[in-house]
């Protein structure tokens, strides 16, 4: 009797541990440009997170996730907004993810919060966005880490004592050209004109901008546009007025050389520096690998970019949280607390989220356009490692809450 009941207690516990290890299919809501003039950078990192899920598929046991792509269109927030609620009534998804643009992410905001949704951004750069609810956390940038360190490195290594700044006229780019002016005033130069260049739903015609640059004549001049069409128009601008040879230096955050555009803008824009968090010819093994893997899947002339760098390393924050549940639904709460100080080595080298501010933590790399026989190439001048969001260190408006 002993070995019978011995034998319906351990069939029982197994039943039991079957029924706690049946495999789950995840519901992660992504939102981002699938057409439109932006859906280059949807496109990215979207690639980005489908082969991070392919690579390590294994870790999450039997659980599958089904990746529910909805289209945000454009920067401004509505349609995001839109999304992201279907995506939360509808499709009962356990985590937002995605966000381009700034604007989206910060409509998504307040809907993390009223319906307890945990969101890790991918991109959306404005410093402030994850003030905006307890239920964010972000693996991108913040424009803060770059603008701030290229103000510096402006003045003290580049030695410009005069600077002009020009951006697209919405959130990150206010964001970008103001912490560029507190680097580079702080280290002793002087911003004397600061001039907005439209708005982010299309590229505009650059040529009255730069010739007006051109024309005042300082040493640097720090733009911000977004990747894509922006930053490419925006290059080819400067290189066709010879602004270089009129002694003006271009300068920026990557994405005015972005990796997608680089090569179509012509040899001319050697020389341009740049502070960024990610380019696709960072001298590390783990990106040698990453961009390995990249080209074996979507193709030999494929190349990864910064935005798809945040769909890879937002979709392993998501591995991360899901491991962390233990094959219970995901909850705001479990989420954001798994990820704060969580650690990663990713393609642009260490990264970390905040336990206090719940954004990334990573290293900034100035680096200088230059023209390896006919290729266009970053090279690194600069490391600066473990970068916080200045923003939130020095308590600055929105970022001091």
């Amino acid at each position: 009797m002993r070995t019978i009941k011995a034998m319906l207690v351990a069939g029982a516990a197994a039943l039991m541990a079957a029924g706690t290890a049946e495999a789950r299919e995840i519901k992660i809501g992504f939102v981002a440009p699938k057409s439109g003039g932006a859906a280059q950078l949807g496109d990215q990192m979207e690639k980005g997170a489908r082969l991070y899920m392919k690579l390590h598929q294994k870790e999450l046991g039997g659980d599958t996730i089904n990746l529910i792509v909805r289209d945000s269109k454009r920067p401004g927030g509505p349609i995001a907004k839109a999304a992201a609620q279907e995506l939360i009534t509808r499709e009962k998804v356990e985590l937002l993810t995605g966000l381009v643009f700034s604007p989206n992410a910060m409509s998504v905001a307040p809907l993390a919060t009223a319906a307890n949704v945990p969101v890790v951004i991918m991109n959306a750069g404005t410093s402030w966005i994850t003030t905006l609810s307890p239920n964010l956390a972000r693996v991108s940038f913040t424009m803060w880490q770059a603008g701030f360190i290229m103000g510096e490195h402006a003045a003290k290594v580049m030695k410009c004592k005069t600077a002009v700044s020009g951006y697209t006229n919405y959130p990150p780019g206010k964001d970008s050209v103001a912490a560029f002016k507190r680097g580079f005033e702080g280290a002793g130069g002087s911003v004397v004109e600061s001039l907005p260049m439209g708005g982010p739903r299309s590229a505009p015609d650059f040529t009255p901008f730069f010739q007006r640059v051109k024309d005042i004549k300082p040493n640097c001049f720090y733009v911000f546009v977004p990747g894509g069409n922006h930053a490419a128009g925006a290059s080819k601008t400067y290189v066709a007025l010879n602004m270089k040879r009129a002694g003006i230096k271009l300068i920026g955050p990557g994405d005015v050389t972005h990796d997608l555009q680089l090569q179509s803008i012509g040899p001319n824009i050697a020389g341009t520096v740049v502070a960024i968090h990610y380019h696709a010819d960072l001298p590390n093994a783990t990106n040698r690998a990453y961009v390995k893997a990249f080209k074996a899947e979507y193709g030999a002339k494929a190349t990864p970019d910064f935005v798809s760098v945040g769909g890879y390393d937002g979709m392993a924050a998501i591995f991360h949280v899901i491991k962390a549940a233990k094959g219970k639904r995901i909850t705001a709460k479990g989420a954001i607390a798994s990820l704060r100080g969580w650690k990663h080595n990713s393609p642009r080298g260490p990264i970390m989220i905040d336990p206090v501010t719940r954004d990334i933590v990573q290293n900034i790399y100035v680096s200088e356009v230059w023209n390896d026989g006919g290729v266009l190439r970053h090279k690194v001048l600069r490391t600066f490692r473990a970068v916080k969001d200045k923003c939130k260190v020095l308590k600055i408006g929105k970022c001091g809450k």
